[in-house]
């Protein structure tokens, strides 16, 4: 842990310290045994700085299972030079063990094993190196046509920030040879540059546009070359070098062309920045080829393949070394079976601090596939290596990262306020200095987690609970009804299926959801409109039964969405009543049978009425049988009209034929 009160008061121990206030929190916090463990051995009361104190707590908290296992990736690289230093760190305490559980002892030779797993590996394509037979030339001429086709563009036109480097050289038959050497990797303009959108394909096409820009800016310039030597590619910074120190070979001068540079600053380390002014260095100098490719290599964004991976496996700190190292040894057996790899332990006889295996796994393994580890992987392995840990008897807790405990980040400016402030700095402050000092853990944001959780478990649960309980109000629209017991069940069905994958570790935001059947059966515009107001008025009733605010004010989001999806529903079914023919029977208000069984009249809008008086109700009848009469005679009148007509199209022939007269005189000898 880097504790705060050693890195700012290291430089000057005498005159830095923190105020009383400070002291008397941490009198009071040893006085009652703080720190994660009763029977911790008390500190010395100091008026200093509790450096002490807070390893104590570090040790403690970790110890009590806050801290569970911890399984992350620390590292990973390319080559075997990058795979003896992780070696060599490996057995800085104690010798490295294999695969095959045999002792590390000679490092060459395990780098010369290593080095076999990477010799069919094939590195990423950054530079392109083309080498020509020119016509007996001078090296001023060749400048000028690269410097030309620098400034058009090497690729494409517009192509002027690309870095290239070349050498002239004597060819065969008294030619000159041209060694030209482009970075066709992305090049940042600083180190927090993290687009890619520079780099060129290492492609045939890509390649010979670039040699055809190339020729064309030779001939330009009055250079015909002869001929081109096979195309070659290096990858990453060291490519980069080894390159540059070729085309140097037999003293040839090397012409590094770019605009990555070092900006310095004073009293501090130079930025490496890549500006709009283009810069040229022509040397023989080894050592200065060697640090311009260095400069270049800062800014370009190399796509070497990984070949291993560091990985790092720690326990609490009052574990049993030996069960943890037998442990670590088993995971490393299981998971990573078929692959090179070598572990070593830290901190075995160190019982105040951590004991860690430090990993080195080669990420393809014997049958040629690689292993590309992400999130999920770091999971499954944490749950593995804690599941062999518990086998051998250690008691730690198979947790993500997130659920560890660990302090809060302090800032300068926090550390500072709260040191010049004491009491009366703010209390979010105060709290993350305290927590950083005493190592507590970050558990109060997993409870909010939890608590935000809980509640919006509750108001979904209060929203089924009202779909529920109004699809069972007989007094309540049918419509409604009907509409309610379809939301809830597949509501409560939906909800049921994401906490299943929840608890099961799977991402909700990706479970596929499911189609629930809704009924699609025609209604009219005013059972619509009063399964809407029925719906709202429930929700307005359970809304001001609920206390709590916060509670109140999710139910009511939640009822919003609901409300929609009703209203939607409901207004495509009343649509359907609307597309019928007109020609149908428009029901009485008495004939209000629908899919769910007999509605109320007043879905129908319609109010039917009577009065005491029967006079009056025997004149309504008298009238509208009087109506029916009326109807029925005026149907009989126009059947009648109907025959009629019919009976007179019989009688007037449609159709008349015209024939010619006939002719009595005609010959008939014919």
């Amino acid at each position: 842990m880097n504790d705060l009160s050693k890195s700012r008061s290291g430089s000057k121990p005498e005159g830095r310290r923190l105020p009383t206030y400070f002291d008397l929190i941490n009198d009071e916090f040893r006085r009652r045994g703080g720190g994660g463990g009763g029977s911790a051995r008390r500190a010395p009361k100091s008026r200093n700085a509790p450096s002490s104190q807070s390893g104590a707590a570090t040790a403690f908290s970790r110890a009590s299972g806050n801290n569970a296992v911890v399984v992350k990736v620390l590292s990973y690289g390319a080559g075997a030079g990058s795979a003896r230093n992780v070696l060599a760190y490996q057995s800085k305490e104690e010798h490295a063990h294999d695969q095959d559980g045999r002792e590390v002892a000679d490092l060459n030779k395990a780098v010369r094993e290593w080095e076999r797993e990477f010799a069919n590996r094939k590195g990423s394509k950054d530079i392109v190196r083309l080498s020509y037979e020119l016509e007996n030339t001078d090296r001023g001429r060749i400048a000028r046509a690269l410097r030309s086709l620098a400034g058009k563009g090497i690729r494409a036109a517009g192509d002027t920030d690309r870095t290239y480097a070349f050498s002239v050289s004597t060819g065969v038959n008294g030619q000159t040879r041209l060694h030209l050497a482009i970075v066709i990797a992305h090049e940042k303009k600083s180190r927090a540059d993290r687009s890619s959108d520079n780099r060129v394909p290492a492609a045939l096409d890509d390649i010979y546009a670039i040699d055809a820009r190339v020729d064309g800016a030779l001939r330009e310039e009055g250079i015909n070359p002869i001929s081109r030597y096979p195309v070659q590619f290096v990858s990453g910074p060291k490519g980069l070098t080894a390159t540059l120190h070729a085309m140097q070979r037999d003293g040839a001068e090397v012409t590094l062309s770019t605009k990555s540079h070092i900006r310095q600053r004073p009293g501090k380390s130079g930025l490496y920045e890549r500006s709009d002014e283009r810069r040229e260095i022509t040397t023989k100098d080894h050592k200065e080829i060697t640090t311009e490719g260095k400069t270049v290599a800062a800014l370009m964004q190399t796509r070497q393949p990984r070949d291993f991976m560091h990985l790092l496996l720690s326990g609490p700190a009052n574990v049993d070394r030996d069960q943890f190292i037998l442990a670590g040894r088993d995971f490393l057996k299981e998971q990573f079976a078929g692959h090179r790899y070598a572990y070593a332990v830290h901190n075995r006889h160190d019982l105040e601090k951590h004991p860690h295996l430090h990993v080195i796994v080669s990420l393809r393994n014997a049958g040629g596939k690689t292993l590309n580890p992400n999130i999920r992987d770091f999971t499954e392995w944490r749950l593995r290596f804690a599941d062999k840990a518990r086998e051998r008897g250690i008691a730690i807790d198979r947790q993500k990262r997130v659920e560890r405990a660990g302090p809060p980040p302090v800032k300068r400016w926090e550390w500072e306020m709260f040191r010049r402030m004491g009491a009366t700095a703010p209390t979010n402050v105060i709290d993350k200095v305290m927590s950083k000092v005493r190592d507590k853990p970050t558990a109060p944001k997993l409870e909010i987690a939890r608590e935000k959780f809980d509640q919006t478990k509750r108001s979904i649960d209060r929203v089924i609970h009202m779909l529920e309980g109004l699809a069972k109000d007989k007094t309540a629209p049918s419509t409604a009804r009907e509409l309610s017991h379809d939301l809830s069940l597949g509501l409560r069905r939906e909800y049921n299926r994401l906490e299943a994958a929840i608890r099961e570790g799977r991402d909700p935001a990706r479970e596929k959801g499911q189609d629930h059947m809704l009924r699609s059966t025609p209604i009219s515009t005013g059972q619509a409109k009063a399964a809407k107001e029925a719906l709202a008025q429930t929700a307005i009733s359970v809304a001001s039964k609920i206390a709590n605010p916060a509670d109140r004010l999710i139910f009511e989001q939640a009822t919003k969405v609901i409300g929609k999806v009703v209203g939607l529903q409901l207004d495509a079914r009343a649509a359907k009543t609307k597309d019928r023919s007109q020609d149908n029977r428009k029901s009485t208000a008495l004939e209000t049978k629908s899919a769910a069984g007999r509605d109320h009249v007043a879905e129908q809008g319609t109010l039917n009425k009577t009065s005491n008086n029967r006079a009056i109700d025997a004149a309504r009848i008298a009238g509208a049988n009087a109506g029916r009469d009326s109807r029925d005679n005026e149907r009989e009148e126009r059947g009648r009209d109907r025959s009629e007509e019919q009976q007179r199209d019989r009688e007037i022939p449609k159709t008349v034929k015209l024939r010619p007269p006939p002719d009595k005189d005609r010959d008939r000898s014919r």
